[in-house]
């Protein structure tokens, strides 16, 4: 019997207790206690292992209370590196309170809501230790303990939330004699969230004063660790904590302990027999660079081989598309100018963009120049690395999209945004020159609109098939099928009035190589129609009247031709 695989599972101890399989990344343990670092920020996209690590971190650390469940904890660790480095790191195991808070659940859609969630999460932590500040109430001040109570039972205000770390971390003090270790999970999905909806500022307000109070002025802090997908500005959430060392992509240190390397890939693979499929894997999933290290997006790589392990023929998919917000390239297409356009489409065709690494930004930022947009596309796992060098001054980055997988998340994203587009233009002109056979004024109809999209050259035909098949789409006096079947092959879209006495058309699409050939191409569009017989199915159903034309595309420009069915 082979371990269940963890699609899903970001709970170390379920992990460890049910026998999922894992990937050992106990010895970021070790690295975090080598360089203690007091607050500690990780920033990775999403889905690559953060809560799971800041999981595993409470079952090292945390004290229970309780000396049954500590030596639980411990044997949760039974067989893993960190074990192997010696007394002078597992002595700290169960040494300390430990306060694990995830923000991912104030994704909400107004203030109030954001906040009550991160509220009643901040109440879960409290209520969880709720036994050990009942044991050692007599040694808290009585107005510690009931403001304690308050917000374990979700009585409390405001300014007493804001200031809730804090006093969890001078209770546990006081009762145990023990600092405590702070875990604070997506603490910037919160923010990204209140950008998009429209209430960042009172946001920005309420998670400053909660992390100062536990991250500042804390003298009953171990240490803590963060997890967030950007560099947030200090200025704007993390005023004057001058001990913040912040952990991004960029960082050599800790660069394999977030997503999978590819000896870690290859062994799964191999355990559960599907290592045929590996350069698959490769293609659609690997890409990432941290630091120095090659790295795979693990969400992605357990579905497949998941997928695999059940169908060794599967096919790979997007995974990661359904489990990270596309808000930002849906903001970036969607405002991007004729040179965001043109460097979109670089990217899309395998190429490269130089971009100045910024330290910190805000969401605020994220349009005040191309180069924010950028950054944040790479940090949030939609760019990686291809090289890196530094110039006046400066680190800066030669970025690519990292595989398969994230390019299909902005062609989406990008025909969808072109989707909503077209259905708010009218394009009777296009229709009428259709109708009359005008095939100059359709050519010049389409090359405007194309001017203003943007096109993606690996997966042209799909591109320019979705343009056109949408455009068309629009009448209201036709209706519009795409690939059917028809004669000796298949024609890639039919337009036809719902009266059999009405007009019907067939559009015949091909991709030019070069500008120079694209007459040629809609010719050959045009007469494959009369070669292969496409018109058979609509003169089957009663048509009679029925236009040809042949559409060719280069880039920005079309060509095409027309002719009729009895051709």
């Amino acid at each position: 019997m082979k371990k269940p695989l963890p699609v899903g599972v970001d709970n170390f101890q379920k992990m460890r207790l049910q026998g999922y399989y894992y990937v050992d990344k106990s010895l970021f343990i070790k690295e975090l206690l080598d360089l203690k670092g007091e607050v500690n920020l990780f920033t990775r996209p999403r889905r690559f292992g953060k809560t799971l690590n800041l999981s595993m971190l409470r079952y090292f650390f945390e004290d229970t209370g309780d000396a049954g469940k500590n030596a639980q904890n411990k044997s949760l660790f039974q067989g893993l590196k960190i074990m192997e480095e010696g007394e002078s790191y597992t002595r700290f195991m169960g040494q300390f309170p430990v306060m694990n808070l995830t923000l991912k659940s104030a994704k909400q859609e107004d203030f109030e809501t954001a906040y009550y969630m991160i509220q009643k999460g901040i109440a879960v932590e409290f209520e969880r230790h709720r036994g050990v500040v009942e044991q050692g109430k007599a040694k808290l001040a009585m107005k510690d303990y009931e403001g304690y109570l308050s917000i374990a039972e979700e009585r409390a205000e405001e300014k007493e939330i804001r200031n809730s770390l804090l006093l969890f971390s001078r209770c546990m003090y006081q009762v145990t004699g023990k600092n405590t270790v702070i875990l604070l999970d997506e603490y910037d999905v919160p923010l990204e969230n209140a950008y998009f909806r429209g209430f960042y500022d009172e946001m920005v307000g309420f998670l400053r004063s909660l992390f100062e109070s536990a991250l500042k002025t804390n003298d009953y802090l171990q240490f803590a660790v963060i997890t967030g997908c950007l560099r947030i500005s200090r200025e704007s959430i993390f005023t004057g904590l001058n001990h913040l060392g912040i952990v991004s992509v960029l960082d050599k240190k800790y660069s394999e302990h977030f997503g999978f390397t590819e000896p870690e890939v290859l062994h799964m693979m191999e355990y559960y027999g599907v290592g045929n499929r590996f350069p698959t894997m490769k293609e659609w999933y690997d890409g990432y660079v941290f630091g120095n290290t090659e790295v795979y997006n693990p969400w992605s790589a357990i579905n497949f081989t998941s997928d695999l392990w059940a169908d060794g023929n599967a096919f790979p998919r997007p995974y990661w598309v359904n489990t990270s917000s596309n808000d930002i390239i849906r903001e970036m297409a969607a405002r991007a100018g004729r040179e965001a356009m043109g460097q979109i489409e670089k990217l899309l065709d395998g190429g490269t963009l130089d971009i100045q690494v910024h330290g910190e930004v805000t969401y605020g930022d994220m349009h005040s120049n191309g180069e924010n947009l950028w950054n944040f596309l790479y940090f949030t796992g939609y760019l990686t690395k291809e090289s890196e060098y530094f110039k006046e001054s400066a680190v800066c980055l030669r970025a690519r999209i990292p595989n398969i997988e994230v390019k299909t998340i902005y062609q989406s994203t990008i025909m969808g945004l072109l989707k909503e587009r077209i259905k708010k233009e009218n394009f009777h002109s296009l229709y009428r020159a259709m109708e009359e056979g005008d095939a100059v004024r359709m050519g010049e109809i389409l090359t405007v609109q194309l001017f203003h999209t943007i096109s993606f050259c690996d997966s042209a035909e799909n591109f320019y098939h979705g343009f056109l098949a949408g455009i068309l789409s629009q009448s209201e006096n036709y209706t519009v099928k795409s690939n059917r079947e028809s004669g000796n092959g298949r024609s890639d879209i039919m337009v036809k009035s719902p009266s059999l006495r009405g007009r019907s058309f067939i559009l015949e699409l091909k991709v030019s190589g070069s500008i120079d050939s694209l007459e040629e191409d809609a010719e050959k569009a045009l007469q494959q129609i009369y070669d292969k017989k496409y018109m058979e199915e609509l003169q089957a159903e009663g048509y009679k009247k029925i236009d040809c034309y042949g559409v060719a595309f280069y880039r920005k420009d079309c060509e095409v031709r027309f002719g009729n069915g009895l051709a």
